[in-house]
């Protein structure tokens, strides 16, 4: 098929390192069954993109273009994640212009067949407007997991009932939190701390709190959803979802696995890691015992103390156990990492601390025994693939819903009090590392990993929703 001739797919992630990944996916994903793509970052995005993966990445595939918007914010040099509360109020505020004027490009381009359609991140509806006004298809791919997804939709809700904002700042020492929530379909011991960390607010105008529930409302006008998860991992919140949203819901995931069942055309454009990868340390797992190593990763946005640095710096040495831990440079909040010498002189060994790495390999690798993660969608997703259980520490947005499911649904993780001590980490790295507790968690992450397989494997369930997908795209989505 002449480039001419193709479908034309231009994708519009959140402009943060997490949203990304899964939009990319899905492009390459797109481009291998004959799509022509056009994927779409901020400024900022791009230049810090460039310097990860260089000049040749974003210049593109055949047939696979990368343009540009402005996020409306200052200009800035610095390679770190943006704000999200005034990022996420000047996308709402400042990029349907230019991205109009994108489209405009496209239609103009002598080299690119006519958009099709647009799919954009759940965060970024302007795009549905865009779309709406040069008579495409607009579909709204929700990078979280399907119980954060009900959870954001439960905003409003929330909201209508009094119990979000707070009356005041002690919510957080006043038991607020744990107040039941009995009332959404398909979440059974559902507590207010279990929500998305944005409904922990005193203030009705918060921007976080509002733009969720705008955004995750407005995604309900589209034409379809995309979800990154798969039929048997999330079945009763799936089934609850599409009670609520009459229209096409697609549920295809974990990307990372579809492509295996995919086996026509090439596409180089891989993952976009906003952050150099150290790949070093795949050299260093090959040399470790299988289902020896902690995995340690709290992803691209959550921040720390100092205080709470060392607490899991000194876990994790006193456990014995060798271990891989990914510290960013802005890890800590406010000030320069600092471990003393004899830090270093005890996990000298077994020991290896890198500011990023390419997870995904990481979680395969079949050294890893567990993995102490933040539980951000991507790195649960990436944990089940590689049937790696998890020691969750949930920092923000809805990893405390991905935490909850975890540990009491999927059984596959044991949660560390948010008031980070030491012993306690050691305490569970030693048991999901020896304990019997650790090796049902294990086994339990093991037996997802082959249903995932099973999904996106030719004939399963993420399989031939994404072939529906295509097809209804293609055609029209009824």
């Amino acid at each position: 098929m002449g480039s001419l001739n193709k479908p034309h797919a231009v994708l519009v992630p959140y402009p943060a390192q997490g949203h990304i990944n899964p939009l990319m996916q899905l492009a390459k994903l797109l481009h291998l069954r004959g799509f022509y793509i056009t994927f779409v970052n901020t400024e900022f995005n791009h230049k810090r993109l460039i310097r990860s993966k260089g000049l040749n990445y974003v210049r593109g595939q055949p047939d696979f273009r990368f343009e540009t918007i402005p996020d409306g914010l200052p200009p800035s040099d610095i390679d770190a994640t943006q704000d999200l509360w005034t990022l996420s109020d000047s996308v709402q505020r400042n990029c349907l212009s230019p991205f109009r004027q994108v489209l405009a490009k496209l239609s103009s381009c002598s080299e690119c067949p006519p958009v099709t359609c647009i799919i954009s991140d759940g965060l970024m509806t302007f795009t549905m407007k865009a779309a709406e006004e040069l008579g495409i298809q607009e579909v709204q791919f929700y990078t979280t997991s399907a119980c954060g997804f009900m959870a954001y939709l439960c905003f409003g809700e929330l909201i209508n009932r009094g119990l979000v904002p707070f009356k005041d700042e002690n919510f957080l020492i006043n038991g607020s939190l744990e107040t039941p929530i009995d009332w959404i379909p398909g979440m059974r011991n559902f507590r207010l701390k279990d929500f998305p960390t944005l409904i922990r607010t005193a203030d009705p105008n918060d921007i976080l709190l509002n733009f969720m529930k705008e955004e995750t409302q407005n995604c309900l006008n589209s034409s379809a959803i995309i979800l990154n998860t798969f039929d048997e991992f999330e079945h009763e919140i799936i089934q609850a979802i599409a009670a609520k949203f009459p229209r096409n819901i697609y549920t295809i995931g974990p990307l990372s696995l579809l492509e295996t069942g995919i086996t026509t055309g090439s596409c180089q454009s891989g993952k976009s890691s906003l952050w150099k990868e150290d790949s070093k340390c795949l050299k260093w797992l090959d040399k470790r015992e299988p289902n020896s190593v902690v995995f340690v990763s709290f992803g691209s946005i959550t921040v720390m103390s100092e205080k709470c640095f060392i607490e899991f710096a000194w876990g994790l040495a006193n456990s014995k156990h060798p271990f891989l831990w990914v510290v960013r440079p802005d890890l800590v909040k406010g000030s320069s990492i600092k471990l003393p010498e004899e830090y270093f002189e005890e996990i000298k060994d077994r020991g290896s601390i890198v500011s990023w790495c390419p997870q995904e390999k990481v979680l395969s690798h079949p050294s890893i025994g567990v993995f102490l993660t933040h539980c951000g969608w991507n790195s649960t997703l990436e944990s089940i693939c590689g049937g790696v259980p998890l020691i969750c520490w949930p920092f923000f947005d809805e990893q405390p819903t991905n935490c909850r499911y975890s540990c009491t649904v999927w059984g596959i993780g044991m949660e560390v009090n948010h008031v980070v001590k030491c012993d306690e980490v050691e305490a569970l790295i030693k048991e999901m590392m020896e304990g019997d507790k650790g090796k049902q968690m294990k086994k339990n992450a093991l037996e997802w990993k082959k249903k995932a397989q099973v999904a996106t494997s030719i004939g399963g369930s993420s399989y031939h929703n994404f072939n529906r997908f295509i097809k209804d795209v293609l055609y029209g989505c009824k």
